[in-house]
């Protein structure tokens, strides 16, 4: 394994070869052991990329943590050797990431480059390894995988408040939206995390697993202690279009398919969710203008239905500038932390969310995803998400867009809606 701080020079020359294979059926199942720090995952609707062990690493910290990291994958990816036998996206040498969502967090920044990965896209497979420059056996996914330990579950799970009580956490959002109607700033979005405790190990296998099947639609991620299903997309660079999902407007669902439709209905037309939204997606548009020759802001948002609740949400999309040509973290760093995440106008928001959640956030709500040699690649923002802390310890997270009509209460419970997925892939 090699690993150097972002302005060291780059890695000893790494082989990484991609071969074809057959479907070698869920993604999921195939990671071997329940290590969270070298487990990785980006899979959605079966599709995606998993790996395992760990060739190269980076850690960042600070404003740059991003831009170093970026810097760092150009040159260890510039001096691989690559043999790949594929050529589609996510195929040749990849890096997992997660950062932090502040640049003042403790928890920094990570970029991990598997040792082996295993991808599926539009029915394509692919086994890719990466060790030492060097002649070798081609590679094989039986012998990838090696010894593989059993799933386990993570017994009697027990929740506790985090850093605030469900109480301190209201009186929190009452000072936001105080400041908020008096003008010093227009939306805050304010995290809220609870710690949950299991009788055995956790397994980061078993929760990907729950999540993914739970969320089918969502990115169900794994990086560095980090895991999750999002359904926001930051950023997608493919090729020299780039794409990005907004969701900003939330309601929770009742399980009732015609009240949920009414509800849906209501959000559409909601003034005060309406606002919210339009300000994360100009937030995004402002972001990559100067860095695509053209984009697309669609007129209206969609309701995105999921399981526990919906959200108002819009695609943007655009062309890359091929004279600046960044990479997909590159862009990700320019977009990070959108008014979706940290409010209106965003430094100001930040500021206050800063103050007043009264916790480090680590990396909630930042940037995780993937990135190929080539810079393209998919970063989504790291949402209904947990990091594991210890052996039998998780911390999980929710947010809300906190504007001045919002009501203390029905945020707390939006936040429990929130929270729901990674307090279901624990105890189911």
């Amino acid at each position: 394994m090699s690993s150097a701080p972002a302005g060291d020079p780059a890695p000893v020359p790494l082989l990484a070869r991609t071969v074809p294979i057959a479907d070698p059926g869920d993604l999921l199942d195939l990671l071997p052991r329940p290590d969270v720090t070298t487990t990785a995952s980006w899979v959605r609707r079966g599709d995606g990329l998993v790996g395992w062990g760990v060739a190269a690493r980076v850690d960042t910290s600070g404003a740059t943590r991003m831009i170093d990291a970026d810097a760092w994958w150009r040159r260890t990816a510039d001096a691989m050797v690559v043999r790949d036998a594929v050529g589609v996206p996510g195929t040749g040498p990849v890096a997992f990431g997660s950062f932090a969502f502040s640049r003042r967090s403790q928890a920094g920044g990570t970029l991990v480059v598997p040792r082996v990965v295993v991808g599926r896209r539009e029915g394509r497979s692919w086994l890719t390894v990466v060790g030492p420059a060097g002649l070798g056996p081609n590679p094989s996914l039986a012998h990838s995988r090696g010894d593989v330990v059993p799933v386990t579950g993570p017994g009697e799970v027990t929740f506790a408040d985090g850093a605030l009580t469900s109480a301190q956490w209201q009186e929190a959002v009452a000072e936001v939206v105080d400041a908020i109607r008096a003008g010093t700033v227009e939306k805050v979005v304010m995290a809220r995390d609870v710690v949950a405790r299991t009788s055995a190990d956790v397994d980061v296998r078993h929760l990907l697993r729950n999540l993914a099947d739970q969320y089918p639609t969502c990115w169900t991620f794994a990086v560095d202690a980090l895991v999750g299903a999002t359904p926001e997309l930051l950023v997608r660079r493919d090729q020299g279009l780039v794409a990005c999902r907004v969701l900003a407007g939330t309601i929770q669902r009742t399980g009732d398919d015609a009240a949920d439709l009414r509800h849906a209905a209501e959000l559409a037309r909601s003034s005060k969710d309406l606002g919210e939204h339009e300000l994360a997606v100009q937030s995004v548009a402002e972001a990559l203008g100067p860095y695509c020759s053209s984009f697309n802001v669609p007129d209206s948002p969609f309701v995105l239905h999921l399981p526990n609740v919906m959200h108002l949400a819009s695609d943007v999309t655009g062309v890359v500038d091929r004279q600046t040509a960044p990479s997909s973290l590159a862009l990700a760093a320019a977009l990070h932390p959108t008014a979706a995440v940290g409010g209106t106008p965003t430094p100001r928001a930040v500021e206050v969310l800063a103050e007043t959640e009264r916790m480090d956030r680590g990396r909630y709500a930042g940037p995780v995803g993937w990135m190929g040699a080539d810079g393209d690649g998919e970063w989504g923002i790291a949402l209904r998400s947990g990091e594991v802390t210890g052996p039998r310890s998780v911390r999980l997270f929710a947010g809300c867009g906190i504007v001045a009509a919002s009501d203390p209460a029905a945020e707390v419970r939006e936040s429990e809606a929130k929270l729901r997925p990674m307090r279901s892939a624990l105890t189911t």
